[in-house]
């Protein structure tokens, strides 16, 4: 039997005749009066009432098409409810661009492509004479070194494509942002142009006299710098609309080299293409040493070659297919809602969706998948792999002469590469970033496995930045004191191989020092670095202390968490001298009961309180003791609500007894009224707690 007619159940509720013609065929005249008056009843108008649909047999129990029945089985084995998928639905409505502002955005891209290849070229020069920038803009790049060999002149751009999200289909509301890749003619570049950021220095000059003239144009209401991917190499220029629809787009502009013009096999991760004699002045060593790898460097060059192949992998891999878009779409706002896509090395869009192209060539994900299935496919991956330790590759070529995963492990912390075999696509991605997409990952497998009611409130809808997701957050500022801690953990070829940006340098080192000492107690580091924001073009660039916060996030286990005790080595082991010299002065030689003499740590902590807070005395100790950093930088947030709990029971202490006398004795005795009052006071204090941590949901 077909499903209702629309409308059939309003006509039960408000007691409504049906009209039923065949029904009353073969009655007498009575039926056929009352008949005619239903139908008089039936086709006369009221105002402001829907009136019933007239269908004939066939329709009223015409079976269900396949497009239903397909339909109804989806949700019921994948949404678990009609509300489930209804909301997901509504959700992709809201993130997704009307095609309104795409004839819009299409018409400004039109304009942008003409107005570039119209920029004037300039003479040669070399690189160091900048005498030809007019005094109104500034090269978008740290110089440091200024000296640096090579010339450069600018030429129009070979050519203008659009790259990215907004040419899959697949960016989402509400900031659009659209990416151009500017490829850069060949006769500006040369072939050593891959050593000693020389690339990067006629990249900055390039942008810089785009900028220039674009900033003449009256068609653009803004022109300005900002960094890619929070990369301090990798500048971009961002271009608004004029009027009222600047906030319509932001249009990115990549300067890249053409596709071949460096050799693949000179930026291996292996490779060395940052002279020490040219960024630190010092001699090569006499010992014959090889000079250390700069894997960060040559993979920032293999970003710029690849945007053009990755697009067209994409193109290839999603095409017609709506649900791997879909799919993509709700991955982008899953990484937003956790804020894991921002910053540099941020788990970003693009990593999403050429994680979906790898299982798509897998066979883990199909084409004909709605958009649900690949969110859960995708987090089902990340819930159960671990790419730091085995690393995935999109490419299938069998070339013995291409790296192996293995290359790669050694040089960067999480491992994917794209088809080339040559550009690792997590290359900027912390080991502590992706145990927390992973921690992330498996939180939300649980949380649609547990078909809870509020489900797709808590997975999609709401905001969980890291003061929600962490026990305790700490806060490292200003930024300026990671310069130290640089020194101090001689981390030299890290910053020869970034281009001096020492809170990344530092990073790694620091987590993995905190991830030692706080041992059992931790169950997972997360760090945030807030994006850099963008500058005018008549400005310099914001330098590395200039980006804000390092903020780390601890997620602890209840076990453990509140011993006093650093148990170590026995004092004749060898182990005995790395956990004093790791420890410091804290390390001292203890005697236990059962007649062991060995290396221990003790805590001081009184109370309970205290001892939650143990892990404030951990990080500040061993920040101030091998990164340099005292303790006046660190700002440490946690137990904050120890306070509110033990203040209503130091008053009970006081007033919560009373004195009475029973038997002629004087006893105390509990003042019931007084510890009412006391727990009405710990109920408000709560309230406002909460209240004030309360942020209204947004996608």
């Amino acid at each position: 039997m077909g499903p209702a007619p629309a409308g059939a159940e309003n006509r039960e509720a408000a007691g409504e005749p049906e009209v039923m013609e065949l029904a009353l065929e073969g009655t007498g005249k009575e039926g056929k009066k009352e008949s005619s008056k239903k139908h008089a009843l039936a086709g006369s108008p009221v105002e402001g009432l829907l009136q019933p649909v007239k269908l004939s047999r066939a329709e009223l129990y015409k079976e269900p098409t396949n497009e239903e029945l397909t339909r109804l089985r989806e949700t019921e084995s994948l949404f678990h409810s009609s509300l489930l998928r209804l909301q997901v639905e509504e959700l992709l409505k809201e993130v997704r661009l009307p095609e309104k502002k795409k004839e819009r955005i299409d018409t400004f891209l039109r304009e942008v492509n003409q107005r570039v290849l119209k920029v004037p070229s300039t003479p040669r020069t070399e690189l160091t004479d900048q005498t030809w920038l007019p005094a109104g803009v500034r090269v978008p790049l740290h110089q440091v070194p200024y000296t640096v060999k090579g010339c450069f002149r600018f030429l129009p751009p070979a050519q203008v494509i659009v790259v990215g999200s907004y040419l899959l289909g697949t960016c989402v509301r509400p900031d659009i942002n659209v990416d151009m890749a500017v490829t850069m003619p060949r006769e500006i570049l040369q072939d050593k142009d891959g050593l000693n950021q020389r690339y990067f220095r006629k990249r900055a000059l390039y942008l810089a006299h785009l900028a220039h003239h674009l900033g003449q144009d009256p068609f653009f209401g803004s022109v300005r710098f900002s960094y890619t991917r929070g990369c301090h190499l990798k500048p971009s220029l961002l271009l608004r609309p004029h009027g009222k629809d600047e906030r319509l787009v932001t249009v990115r502009l990549h300067p890249c080299p053409p596709p071949d013009f460096f050799r693949p096999c000179r930026l291996l991760p292996s490779k060395n293409n940052v002279r020490s004699a040219w960024y630190r002045g010092q001699s090569p060593p006499g010992d014959g040493s090889s000079e250390p790898p700069t894997p960060h460097y040559n993979t920032w060059v293999l970003q710029d070659m690849t945007l053009e192949s990755h697009v067209q992998l994409l193109s290839t891999v999603l095409g017609s297919a709506l649900g791997l878009k879909d799919g993509v779409a709700l991955l982008k706002v899953w990484l937003r809602q956790r804020e894991l896509d921002k910053g540099l090395g941020g788990f970003s869009g693009f990593l999403v969706s050429m994680l979906v192209a790898f299982l798509v060539s897998t066979r883990k994900i199909h084409t004909t998948m709605s958009g649900y299935q690949v969110l859960r496919s995708v987090l089902q991956f990340l819930a159960t792999t671990d790419l730091t330790v085995n690393g995935i590759s999109l490419c299938l070529s069998s070339d013995p002469s291409l790296p192996a995963l293995a290359d790669f492990h050694q040089a960067f912390p999480v491992v994917f590469l794209d088809s080339s075999g040559y550009l690792n696509l997590c290359a900027d991605v912390t080991a502590s970033t992706y145990h927390q997409v992973q921690h992330e990952a498996r939180l939300s497998m649980a949380l649609l496995d547990g078909r809870a009611d509020d489900g797709f409130q808590l997975l999609l809808m709401t905001p969980k930045p890291m003061i929600r997701a962490f026990d305790h957050v700490l806060h490292l500022h200003p930024l300026s004191r990671l310069q130290a801690a640089c020194h101090r953990l001689k981390l030299w070829p890290e910053l020869q191989d970034l281009g001096g940006d020492y809170v990344s340098a530092a990073l790694g080192s620091l987590t993995t020092l905190l991830e030692q000492g706080l041992g059992s107690r931790l169950h997972l580091l997360a760090h945030s670095r807030p994006p850099v924001s963008e500058w005018d073009i008549s400005q310099d660039p914001p330098k590395h202390r200039d980006s804000g916060t390092l903020t780390l996030g601890l997620l602890l286990r209840p076990e453990g968490l509140t011993s006093v005790l650093e148990l170590g080595p026995e004092a004749n082991q060898p182990e005995a001298a790395d956990f004093r010299q790791f420890w410091g002065s804290r390390s001292e030689l203890r005697r236990f009961q059962d007649g062991a003499i060995r290396e221990a740590v003790v805590w001081e902590a009184a109370s309970m309180a205290q001892k939650r807070l143990i892990p404030h005395q951990v990080v500040t100790h061993l920040l101030a003791l091998h990164a340099n950093i005292p303790d006046t930088c660190v700002h440490y947030v946690g137990g904050l609500l120890d306070a509110l709990i033990q203040s209503p029971k130091e008053a009970s202490n006081t007033k919560g007894r009373m004195v009475m006398s029973q038997g002629g004795e004087l006893v105390m005795v509990p003042n019931v009224e007084a510890i009412l009052e006391d727990f009405a006071v710990l109920g408000e204090g709560l309230v406002r707690a909460v209240e004030a941590r309360s942020e209204r949901w947004t996608v």
